[in-house]
């Protein structure tokens, strides 16, 4: 399969403390990566070296390299650019205090866009791409942040979405929401795999399980192992630990 991002011997350090060890593996286009580990196994500082958002962490030290279509990340002068490639959904819900319309509307209006007939079919196949459209259809005047906590992450998710980025990437975006909007979110992402390459960061290994085409194990900054979803869930991944993790035998 064609390589969407290529990290190769990727490194982090906060000060003292190594979040990541030399950590390499690619990702294909149009999948569904999911990464899974316990917490401090280094998953969140591997999404914050991808979109560059880990240069706003005082000492911060990133070695190696991570390229995306073949550009090393760390060559990329613009970096605004590189972002609006990536969209990012966080753990809880951020909704801008804005409608709902200027939600979706805010990060293409400050990339120019200002044709109105434009704007209004972007927001809206950005909500249904969501699954929020139906919900918000007529009140797209309202504020967004006294939507449900379920709808603002599917909002946060149309807003990800807004300036059509080629990446998306989802930390932990299950933790806010009941059950049936998390299936929901699935069955978004489900749909977007064949338009976009998807990474999902997860503590829930049956998440991971349904939804992904491969899946990582991440545990104390070391990469375990990478598979297609039928080795890393089977009885004979290539790691025991990686079979005591899925198993739910430790972490």
């Amino acid at each position: 399969m064609a390589k969407k991002i290529e990290i190769s011997n990727l490194r982090v350090r906060y000060g003292q403390k190594e979040a990541l060890k030399g950590v390499s593996f690619d990702v294909h286009k149009n999948e569904i990566l999911g990464v899974v580990g316990p917490a401090q196994s280094g998953k969140t500082t591997l999404l914050k070296v991808i979109n560059r958002t880990i240069e706003f962490i005082p000492g911060a030290r990133v070695e190696g390299t991570v390229t995306i279509d073949g550009d090393n990340i760390q060559s990329i002068k613009n970096v605004n650019e590189l972002r609006r490639k990536i969209g990012m959904v966080f753990p809880l819900p951020v909704g801008l205090p804005l409608s709902i319309y200027d939600n979706v509307a805010f990060a293409p209006r400050a990339a120019g866009l200002r044709d109105k007939s434009k704007l209004d079919e972007l927001v809206e196949r950005c909500l249904i791409q969501s699954a929020l459209w139906d919900e918000v259809k007529d009140r797209l005047d309202s504020l967004g942040t006294k939507l449900s906590g379920g709808q603002q992450q599917r909002l946060t998710i149309a807003r990800a979405l807004s300036h059509q980025p080629e990446i998306l990437c989802l930390d932990e975006f299950s933790i806010a929401v009941d059950p049936v909007t998390t299936m929901r979110i699935e069955d978004v992402l489900k749909e977007l795999r064949s338009e976009v390459t998807i990474i999902l960061v997860t503590n829930l290994v049956q998440q991971a399980r349904r939804l992904c085409n491969r899946t990582a194990f991440i545990l104390n900054g070391d990469l375990i192992e990478i598979d297609s979803n039928e080795v890393m869930f089977s009885d004979n991944p290539a790691q025991k630990m990686t079979y005591d993790y899925v198993h739910g035998n430790f972490g």
